[in-house]
């Protein structure tokens, strides 16, 4: 039997698991394609799967994609987990045992440090430092050695907004840790990609700065959305016999 894994979780947030070593259905979650959710013991952890037949890796799309990331939020409702990237699948039981086995000081380790944890996420849509230049390839001579100056002057001017910017947010949220990355969009403006890591039940103190925020930095605008798994944080392990999509 293949199987298409979702994410890893503590086998002990899952009583019906104590006695039993082989996948038991997890009731009322379905996966992709409408397929019944199982756990799968392996260990001190348990591995959401579902069925994974030859064809459906063919049917991988947004919905799909969507459908896998409400597992993981569903299962993170019940236990600290370490999601899977979209796409993962084991061609038989004992290829996904080897894997978690091969792994598993790995994942203990992450699951340890992340328990508790959750990840919230910011995006901060902030007005560029100045506007672009005519195309640099319809210049010549000293115009393009010029324009080349002011670009680079350009970019050390957005670092360092974004920088300052990422700053007074870290100062205002104190995430546990974070992750950001920065990109000038196409409407002119500079979107900071924000992924802050927090204390589970410090969530609604966060959602509070968050308002607190919108009201003081006017010149920006904010999105939040979380509390989420904590996605960014999982510290990446090459997973034996695992194939992504």
């Amino acid at each position: 039997m293949a199987w298409y894994a979702y994410c890893i979780a503590e086998r002990q947030s899952f009583p019906e698991l104590i006695r039993h070593r082989r996948p038991m259905p997890l009731t009322a979650v379905n996966g992709l394609f409408g397929n019944q959710t199982f756990l799968f013991p392996a260990g001190e952890l348990a591995v959401i799967v579902s069925e994974h037949g030859p064809e459906d890796s063919s049917r991988f799309d947004q919905q799909a994609s969507k459908d896998h990331a409400r597992v993981v939020s569903e299962c993170f409702r019940l236990s600290t987990v370490l999601p899977f990237r979209f796409g993962t699948t084991f061609a038989d039981d004992d290829g996904l045992r080897r894997s978690v086995r091969s792994n598993q000081k790995h994942f203990l380790a992450n699951v340890e440090r992340l328990r508790g944890k959750a990840e919230m996420h910011l995006k901060v849509l902030v007005d560029d430092t100045c506007s672009e230049v005519q195309a640099r390839d319809r210049m010549a001579g000293p115009q393009y050695l010029t324009n080349l100056r002011e670009s680079a002057s350009r970019q050390r001017e957005r670092q360092s907004k974004a920088r300052a910017l990422s700053v007074q947010m870290h100062r205002m949220f104190l995430p546990l840790a974070e992750e950001i990355t920065c990109k000038r969009m196409d409407s002119g403006k500079m979107l900071l990609d924000i992924a802050h890591l927090i204390d589970g039940k410090t969530v609604e103190r966060y959602q509070n700065k968050y308002s607190s925020a919108t009201q003081e930095l006017k010149e920006c605008r904010m999105q939040l959305s979380g509390p989420w798994p904590p996605y960014h944080f999982v510290q990446r392990h090459s997973a034996a016999h695992a194939h992504h999509a």
